[in-house]
């Protein structure tokens, strides 16, 4: 019976973890891009819910004093620093809608084409107006910024 019980647990354990993307990121690295990427578009999105959502909250507006909003921001009117920051991370003060934050954001362990689909998405909601990112746009940007 006990082997039963260890059998039946391991293989619920193993199920699991292959269910739940083995419980580590399957992403690829932060300067490639991934055959998956390629033959499917990353929804910018999901990306938002994944990764932005808990910081600049559900409706893009951050939270007062501590993280700043993406919703109608001013300091997403410089793409390539944008960019730079969803990148490289942040850490230090930063003027946004004339409201000082000084806080940090870490690096983001995403794709060129995942940075691309969810800044576009951001461009594209919260009452902002912008052309959408590409994935060459992101690829000069870390260039510039190895």
């Amino acid at each position: 019976m006990k082997k039963v019980v260890v059998a039946s647990v391991t293989a619920l354990s193993l199920f699991m973890l292959a269910s739940c993307g083995g419980g580590g990121s399957k992403e690829a690295p932060a300067s490639t891009e991934n055959t998956t990427a390629a033959a499917a578009p990353a929804d910018g999105e999901a990306i938002y819910k994944r990764t932005c959502i808990a910081c600049h909250q559900p409706n893009g507006m951050g939270i007062a004093n501590t993280f700043p909003p993406l919703a109608k921001s001013d300091f997403i009117a410089d793409r390539e620093k944008t960019i730079g920051q969803v990148i490289k991370g942040k850490t230090g003060e930063l003027v946004v809608n004339g409201a000082k934050y000084n806080n940090t954001m870490p690096p983001q362990p995403l794709n060129d084409a995942e940075i691309a689909a969810v800044l576009t998405y951001v461009y594209s909601n919260f009452g902002n107006s912008g052309a959408p990112v590409t994935v060459d746009e992101v690829k000069a940007v870390r260039a510039k910024n190895p």
